[in-house]
């Protein structure tokens, strides 16, 4: 199974708030965002990690470079203008096969991501993805689901239907690509446009549930995700 990491947005919220690093540097706990997620993700077996960053990203380019000569990274540079054709760009190195896709600054509990891993790999739908209850998020795409949690529709505003929000953590198989391949010769732009693309072609989605996800938006957002990781660590001594 492959994993891949969009991180070709401009992190202009935390410069502008005075971060110095490009957000994929960020660390947490002392560790960068965009290394975490990495390992991370080869400790859930990745056979490699797909990364696409833009082409100003001269501190990140040769932060990946040196971590590649470690680490089995397939790295892509380009400057798109959505997160959505940053995943085209990436969707070359998927193959053929089940992948999970995240942004880099999506932060969530590893031993969550590991059950969410597993049951995808033993489901046979065409995607699963993360959702939480905790709004964390300026603009939250709101996730209406069926009493089964298979997913029926994505939304810019609360339902009566939508208990959950989406956490920004895709697990999606090869009829996606398809779907995404449709989306670009349309003119489709925006990620949730591509998610609502998915439900028209009948795609079956399953949500699935973690406590808490977090985004790192904002100069303020690093010390919450710093707590929020911490409580994973204290959970596991206990």
């Amino acid at each position: 199974m492959k994993f891949a990491i969009i991180s070709a947005g401009e992190g202009s919220r935390l410069a502008q708030e005075g971060m110095a690093l490009p957000k994929p540097l960020v660390r947490l706990n002392g560790e960068p965002m965009i290394e975490r997620l990495i390992r991370l993700f080869l400790r859930q077996g990745a056979e490699s990690v797909a990364v696409i960053i833009n082409n100003e990203s001269e501190q990140t380019k040769t932060f990946l470079l040196h971590l590649q000569q470690e680490l089995p990274i397939e790295l892509i540079i380009k400057s798109t203008p959505s997160s959505m054709h940053s995943f085209y760009e990436l969707s070359s190195l998927l193959g053929e096969d089940k992948f999970c896709l995240t942004t880099v600054d999506t932060i969530f509990q590893e031993d969550e991501f590991s059950r969410f891993i597993a049951a995808f790999q033993q489901s046979d739908s065409d995607g699963m993805m993360a959702v939480t209850d905790f709004v964390d998020d300026e603009k939250p795409l709101y996730i209406s689901t069926d009493k089964e949690l298979r997913i029926t529709g994505f939304h810019d505003e609360p339902t009566i239907d939508t208990r959950y929000i989406s956490g920004g953590i895709y697990c999606l198989g090869p009829k996606a690509l398809l779907t995404l391949q449709r989306c670009m010769q349309d003119g489709v732009s925006r990620m949730r446009n591509y998610q609502r693309r998915l439900i028209v072609d009948g795609l079956n989605l399953q949500a699935w549930p973690f406590r808490k996800i977090v985004d790192v938006d904002h100069v303020q957002d690093i010390a919450k995700a710093e707590e929020f990781l911490k409580e994973e660590n204290c959970c596991k001594r206990e």
